[in-house]
């Protein structure tokens, strides 16, 4: 998620924890940083932009490494603050605001090794958006009031922010499951052969879902709307070249973004060079991470990440009204 919900997230959760043990700002502030921490990871520089990709939400979003850190942090935090709260009474706060950065990260779609160092599966629910504002305004409003207000009806506040929240998350794993029963289904009642079916959200929001449907030589792209959920599935199709990733065969590069990509990717040929796609993020033939590997004489040794054209920010919420 966004570098502002999980501020947000890291506040309440160690408000939540601390109680009236220490003031109310005394706990966001902590825990604010402790959310934030593990995307620090975004400044290293592994030495190509598919490493950079695919090696973002490792180590520092993995469950067993935040816990084995987490005393660690309590102790100094309970040596910055020097009251009369230890470090014992810390470590929960601190420890859940950590652990609760990769479990948020985990409901989008990007993937996160949270596994390790048991396994380097880059997890992905994909059933909300990176930047959503009706999970990250309750706690943000919340919060606010829970500071202003103080005491037990701060934190009462608090609670409600978290609950609100947390019931969106569990909103947007159900409709994504009913997105996804409706989409396979208008596949097959259009006799339409797909070997994977990814259904992620849309921009900003849990109502208009887009699905990508992949096939040995074609992927196709789709959208579903929850209010007009009987409304013909229009699949638009484009090629996946997989013959250009047969040239790569044991090309690192290629093969680590297809696996990170579980599968959803598709190459492409310009003026000579390769690229490949991770079609998990984008749209239209305008994804987030597409990379040029260069030509089949000359492959590039450090691979270069593509811009991306990003819509004005009204003709997102154009789109997403035409498709709602």
């Amino acid at each position: 998620m966004d570098s502002v919900s999980q501020f947000v997230l890291g506040a309440s959760v160690s408000v939540a924890v601390m109680g009236r043990r220490v003031p109310l700002w005394q706990a966001a502030a902590v825990g604010a940083v402790c959310g934030t921490l593990p995307d620090l990871d975004v400044f290293l520089d592994h030495g190509d932009a598919i490493r950079n990709m695919t090696l973002h939400r490792t180590e520092s979003h993995a469950l067993l490494y935040l816990t084995l850190v987490s005393p660690l942090l309590a102790w100094l935090v309970a040596g910055l603050f020097r009251g009369n709260v230890k470090w014992q009474a810390w470590w929960p706060a601190i420890w859940l605001a950590l652990i609760t950065h990769p479990l948020l990260d985990l409901m989008t779609v990007y993937g996160t090794q949270l596994g390790l160092p048991i396994t380097d599966h880059p997890y992905a629910v994909s059933s909300i958006y990176i930047v959503d504002p009706l999970y990250t305004l309750p706690l943000l409003i919340c919060l606010g009031v829970a500071l202003w207000r103080r005491g037990d009806p701060g934190l009462r506040w608090n609670r409600i922010g978290l609950a609100l929240s947390t019931l969106y998350l569990a909103w947007s794993v159900v409709i994504q499951s009913i997105a996804t029963g409706e989409i396979k289904q208008s596949l097959v009642d259009q006799g339409l052969p797909a070997d994977k079916v990814l259904v992620t959200p849309t921009a900003f929001n849990t109502l208009v879902w887009r699905s990508v449907v992949i096939t040995p030589d074609r992927y196709g792209e789709a959208y579903w709307s929850l209010l007009s959920p009987n409304r013909p599935l229009n699949v638009s199709w484009q090629p996946r070249h997989p013959e250009l990733f047969a040239q790569l065969k044991g090309d690192w590069y290629a093969e680590r973004v297809a696996w990170f990509s579980h599968g959803f990717y598709a190459m492409n040929e310009k003026n000579g060079k390769i690229t490949i796609a991770d079609l998990r993020m984008g749209e239209g033939q305008n994804y987030t991470f597409t990379f040029n590997l260069g030509s089949p004489q000359q492959w590039e040794t450090h691979p270069q990440r593509l811009p991306s054209a990003r819509p004005a920010l009204s003709a997102s919420f154009s789109a997403l009204a035409d498709r709602l």
